[in-house]
């Protein structure tokens, strides 16, 4: 029966060896320093030369060296009684020095070439009739200072290898000394000191007690009154390395060995409790009094092994109902519902697993909407592509060949429209963020079970991504359709827009009017038309005199549109350039300035006052040669000088924008201009005429200009923030009507009528190739854990 527990614990050792078994089997774990005689102590015990051997660090992986008795065969035809097997190859070794090789090559191929260790250990099995039954592990010999090519840290390597091994309870440490060497520097009772302070579980043996100085002895250390241990000491005499060369026998080794301690005078009286033999029996009797011993917790440890493969096994699911199709589609309906309930429940946030750490699910579609969506449509400024150029250009084109008395609402809507059109891009962008969000959280719907069907999962991903797919494209089209309804109809009487507009002409009213004087002379009705037809408006003389005259409506008398708005725009631009006093034929006129500070015409054409009936001809001239004359940006052409030069009358000279020198302005120079300008304004050059126009007034605007631009401005801000509230209000709306809760909705029939069917079962429920590898490993586990709980039963029951 003892022979039983042997085997039976080596079996379960191989077993769980493969299987990754996490059981500690009871086992011998040879301890000792470098070349302290571990090796020979093995070999002495099988009675074969087997172990490689060499100088330096030789044992570089952990040995399970397990001892199997093998009863004398008396069968012919097998003419060996002895051999060797290794888990890692199925081979016998008859031959013990292929072993040694066989052990070298799997170091090496393992641990390298160099004097590196490792962690893996060789497992070997030695039948034979001459050995008790055994498991012995040989560690690497501990060591202090690395040589050769050794790592700086192999103490910290080997010794951290030997205590993984000697630290389990069920180790039994047999731990080697050399006789000749102080027992107060053994590594070895160092080390199982550490794990077993009280000496319960360790094993002394004293090797070299032929090598120690003549005089000397280990009598104290032999019989316990030196380093006390529960199991004791014994001391063994190995083969030197004279004998090793000399290929002396271990047979013979052995009664060398047994004469060593008859003849000693030190130790004969206790010769009956050294040597090897004497080793291999205590260390079989105590091997099996330990198994014996820990055999309620084997069972104890193994009743918990087994729970928890059964669980883990449990986790991957049983492969048996992949035969039978309803058992198939109960599955699959029973995952897609799951995964259609954790997809609703991400969203709507009582899902069970919510992370605390950062937004998840239907968390990050609030984000978009509120901070994201919401910050966007906030930092666009309604106005901010609109400048002062723009909005008088659209307030000019709107009203036509006809002057505005008010501000036209056409040039409101030409402008606010495109401006309602800046909130589209961050609409629509909110609807792909969200869509992006589904997403994502489509593919983390997923579970343990659901794990187990990569192929299921990634349909059921693709579905619910097509789905959404498809709620995207009207999701879209209503998000543009929101903002062509917008800009459809131009609401103003919306009451915030009232609201905003009265508030807006309130502080335009409120802004303090520019002064202007009144003029001191009278001008005659009929100088004032001819003046104001040849000109359009009444020029301005002075830097600090302005040239508009606030009326009751708020408008300027110059701002009557009279012949066309280019006219108007040449004679506002012109109002930065400096005054040019009239000139007379022979002398030049003077400004007149009344004490009160009062003005007169800076223009006066002599032919009106002088010759009665003339003016009315030469302002009929002048408004014919405003459009065909050729002197420039003047409205006087050359042909109306020369008929002032022949009445004896001087001709009124425009402003030439060109810059040039005033003194070409005034008389009969004002013809002698330089072509290009005559060119700008000749009628085939109607386009450069406006460009040079427009871009001389560009910067300079009257006060109902000012008034008019400010206007729009302010209503368009008004009206571009109701449409961002309702934007702001309905997008996410929209979003969550046709795309969140749409897809919620129709998650689960979609994955029903569209994987639902009993062809696709066998390849939707195709495992992964890795998980089928677990599960069969930890079915085969389970088994050796049942089988070895039901031998450690029986062999209780036995010894009962």
């Amino acid at each position: 029966m003892d022979a039983d527990l042997i085997k039976l614990v080596n079996k379960l050792q191989d077993t769980f060896a493969n299987l990754g078994g996490e059981l500690d089997m009871p086992q011998l774990a040879v301890v000792g320093s470098q070349s302290a005689g571990k090796s020979s102590v093995l070999e002495t015990i099988v009675g074969r030369d087997f172990l490689p051997r060499g100088s330096g660090i030789v044992t570089r992986r952990p040995l399970v060296l397990q001892l199997i008795h093998t009863p004398v065969t008396e069968n012919p035809t097998q003419t060996y009684t002895e051999w060797g097997q290794f888990l890692h190859i199925d081979k016998r070794f008859t031959d013990f020095n292929e072993i040694r090789r066989e052990i070298e090559q799997e170091t090496f191929r393992v641990a390298g070439q160099n004097k590196g260790i490792s962690k893996l250990p060789i497992h070997l099995r030695i039948y034979s009739p001459n050995v008790l039954d055994l498991t012995l592990v040989d560690l690497p010999g501990l060591t202090k200072i690395p040589v050769g090519d050794q790592p700086s840290d192999i103490e910290r390597q080997i010794r951290s290898l030997v205590i993984d091994y000697i630290s389990k309870p069920n180790c039994v440490i047999l731990a080697v000394s050399a006789a000749n060497v102080d027992l107060a520097n053994s590594e070895a009772l160092k080390l199982a000191r550490q794990v077993d302070p009280q000496g319960r579980r360790t094993i002394g043996v004293l090797t070299k007690l032929d090598l120690m100085d003549a005089g000397t002895n280990a009598l104290d250390i032999l019989t316990g009154r030196v380093y006390p241990l529960k199991l004791g000491f014994i001391g063994v005499v190995n083969r030197s390395q004279a004998d090793i060369n000399a290929e002396k026998s271990l047979q013979d080794a052995l009664e060398t060995e047994a004469e060593f301690f008859r003849t000693h005078p030190a130790y004969r009286n206790i010769a009956h409790k050294n040597g090897t033999r004497y080793l291999a029996k205590t260390l079989n009797q105590v091997l099996m009094n330990h198994i014996r011993d820990k055999l309620p917790d084997m069972k104890a440890r193994l009743n918990t092994l087994m729970g928890q493969a059964q669980q883990e096994l449990n986790s991957f699911g049983d492969a048996a109902i992949y035969g039978d199709k309803n058992q198939q589609g109960a599955l699959i309906l029973r995952l897609m519902t799951q995964f259609a309930r954790d997809f609703v429940a991400s969203i709507e946030g009582t899902s069970m697993d919510i992370s605390t750490k950062e937004l998840s699910g239907g968390a990050r579609i609030y984000y978009i909407f509120n901070d994201v969506f919401g910050h966007a449509l906030q930092s666009i400024d309604a106005t901010h592509n609109l400048d002062n150029q723009d909005i008088r250009t659209a307030i000019r084109n709107s009203t036509g060949p006809r002057p505005s008395l008010f501000v036209p609402e056409i040039a409101f809507d030409l402008l606010v429209k495109p401006q309602i059109k800046l909130l589209e891009a961050p609409s629509l962008r909110c609807v792909e963020l969200v869509y992006e969000e589904l997403v994502k959280i489509c593919h983390n719907c997923t579970s343990s079970e659901l794990q187990r069907f990569p192929r299921l999962h990634a349909q059921l991903v693709e579905v619910v991504s097509e789905l959404l797919r498809e709620r995207l494209g009207p999701t879209t089209e209503y998000t543009q359709s929101l903002i062509d309804i917008q800009t459809a109809y131009i609401n103003t009487n919306h009451p915030a827009f009232i609201s905003g507009s009265a508030a807006a002409a309130t502080a335009l009213s409120t802004a303090p009017p520019k002064q202007v004087l009144p003029r001191h002379k009278h001008i005659e009705p009929s100088q004032t038309a001819s003046i104001e037809s040849i000109n359009g408006s009444p020029s301005q003389e002075d830097d600090d005199e302005s040239t508009d005259e606030p009326t009751l409506n708020g408008t300027s008398s110059r701002d009557a549109r009279s012949v066309s708005s280019i006219a108007q725009d040449r004679s506002r631009g012109a109002a930065s350039a400096p005054p040019i006093a009239p000139g007379t034929v022979g002398s030049s006129s003077h400004r007149h300035h009344s004490p009160k500070g009062h003005h007169s015409s800076s223009r006066h054409v002599s032919g009106a006052s002088n010759a009665p009936g003339h003016g009315s001809g030469t302002a009929k001239e002048t408004f014919l040669n405003y459009f065909f004359g050729q002197n420039g940006p003047g409205p006087l052409a050359g042909s109306t000088v020369e008929r002032a030069n022949t009445v004896h009358s001087v001709a009124p000279v425009g402003r030439d924008v060109s810059g040039a020198d005033p003194a070409l302005e005034t008389g009969l120079m004002a013809g002698k201009r330089s072509i290009e300008n005559n060119a700008a304004f000749d009628m085939k050059s109607l386009g450069k005429h406006i460009e040079a126009a427009s871009s001389d007034s560009s910067g300079h605007m009257t006060m109902r200009e000012e008034m008019e631009t400010n206007l729009i401005r302010s209503l368009i801000q008004s009206y571009f923030n109701i449409v961002r509230q309702t934007i702001q209000d309905l997008v996410p709306k929209a979003i969550m009507h046709l795309l969140v809760n749409n897809t919620s909705q129709q998650v689960q029939n979609r994955l029903v009528a569209s994987l639902y069917k009993p062809e696709l079962f066998g390849d939707l429920l195709n495992e992964d190739e890795a998980l089928v590898a677990e599960r069969a490993r930890v079915k085969a586990l389970l088994d050796a854990y049942r089988d070895a709980f039901k031998t450690l039963s029986e062999v209780t029951l036995k010894s009962t």
